[in-house]
């Protein structure tokens, strides 16, 4: 959130020319990452949450601490889990220290698509490195002449 009101200098072309071009390059990446997900029949919700449970201690991880890094209510996060389950890309599995609890980890083909979808999405990223290193130069260097 912006401080109080203080009178402030304008930014200059060098800072909008920075935050274009990134914001540039993020639509440019977020597009390519919709199109393989929808081709590998994944949407974005299932991938990051695949993501999330791959960096999991022990590749599993509890129904709330996912909700919590999704940045999503429970409910919803149960309702993801149900789907992707359904669809044989993650399984419950009881936590071992607290029955009643439940641990959600990925099944084979979860792992499998996790994978293929990684590779894609760093190939992805690196296309786009160029225009993302230089409007993020360019914002350093305006930053530190300020």
């Amino acid at each position: 959130m912006p401080g109080p009101k203080a009178k402030k200098t304008a930014l200059s072309d060098h800072v909008y020319d920075g935050l274009a071009g990134f914001r540039l390059a993020m639509r440019r990446f977020l597009a390519f990452s919709e199109a393989a997900l929808a081709e590998a029949g994944v949407t974005s919700q299932q991938y990051q949450a695949l993501l999330v449970v791959r960096t999991a201690p022990r590749h599993k991880i509890r129904l709330r601490d996912l909700a919590e890094q999704m940045l999503m209510h429970h409910n919803g996060a149960v309702q993801l889990v149900d789907r992707m389950c359904a669809a044989g890309l993650a399984e419950r599995i009881p936590a071992e220290d607290d029955k009643r609890s439940v641990m959600i980890g990925m099944t084979s083909k979860g792992r499998d698509v996790l994978e293929a979808l990684a590779r894609v999405h760093v190939e992805g990223m690196l296309e786009n490195e160029p225009l993302l290193a230089e409007s993020l130069s360019r914002l350093r260097k305006v930053t530190e002449l300020a």
